[in-house]
């Protein structure tokens, strides 16, 4: 069974977030504060934290921060009512997996829920776990890429969309497609994934790769480059 950890000091939130939760069959944990929530981590396993951001006693970003240092493989969607994309490019630059703006919509919630749920623990396991392409390795595993012997440590959403990439090299894949492989869903956040493109384009750059990842104006991206 999962098990869900629910971080918000709204308690009615919390409440309502618990009860679909526990409709769709999950454990669900409660904790109102960012210091409860580290100790809901430390005493047992968590598949997933909904996290709110504003909180007293330690906030969304100090818990993000702390999931970072200790490397725990937890996913994470933060819901907040904070709507400036800085607060988006820091979430997602922590690890947060998925954003949600409140006020928000359970069945969405539950929606994203499993959708990265699925994306930890495909049903199916024909895809390569490992992918080459020239001189960039994708260890799909250990959510490593390896660009010209230079490691560099991925989260689970940016493993997801080098994975894509990497698989469907010099191809423009839309917005949606990227948000339906990807996140599971079919929601797609302009944010989230120019947020998401600037990270990865940095990877490559400082790695030196003459691989790149380029902007198909109103349509997508496509990773082009080397060897095409």
């Amino acid at each position: 069974m999962e098990h869900i950890l629910v971080v918000d000091d709204d308690p009615q939130i919390r409440e309502v977030i618990r009860t679909h939760i526990e409709q769709a069959g999950m454990n669900a944990l409660e904790a109102a504060s960012g210091q409860q929530a580290i100790e809901r981590l430390e005493s047992g396993h968590v598949d997933v934290i909904v996290l709110d951001l504003m909180m007293d006693d330690r906030d969304g970003f100090e818990v993000l921060h702390y999931l970072k240092s200790r490397r725990f493989d937890t996913l994470t969607i933060v819901v907040s009512a904070r709507r400036q994309e800085q607060d988006k490019i820091d979430t997602l630059g922590l690890g947060a997996d998925d954003y949600m703006t409140k006020p928000f919509s359970p069945m969405e919630l539950m929606a994203r829920i499993r959708a990265v749920l699925r994306r930890r623990y495909p049903v199916s396991s024909q895809s390569a776990t490992v992918i080459r392409l020239n001189h960039m390795k994708l260890d799909v595993d250990n959510y490593t890429l390896l660009v010209n012997n230079e490691k560099i440590p991925l989260t689970h959403v940016e493993c997801g969309l080098m994975q894509l990439f990497m698989q469907n090299p010099d191809q423009v894949m839309t917005k949606l497609e990227i948000y339906q492989q990807v996140w599971q869903h079919e929601r797609y956040d302009d944010n989230n994934l120019s947020v998401y493109m600037s990270r990865l384009r940095k990877y490559l750059e400082r790695a030196q790769s003459s691989w790149e990842i380029q902007t198909v104006r109103g349509v997508g991206y496509r990773l082009t480059g080397a060897g095409i």
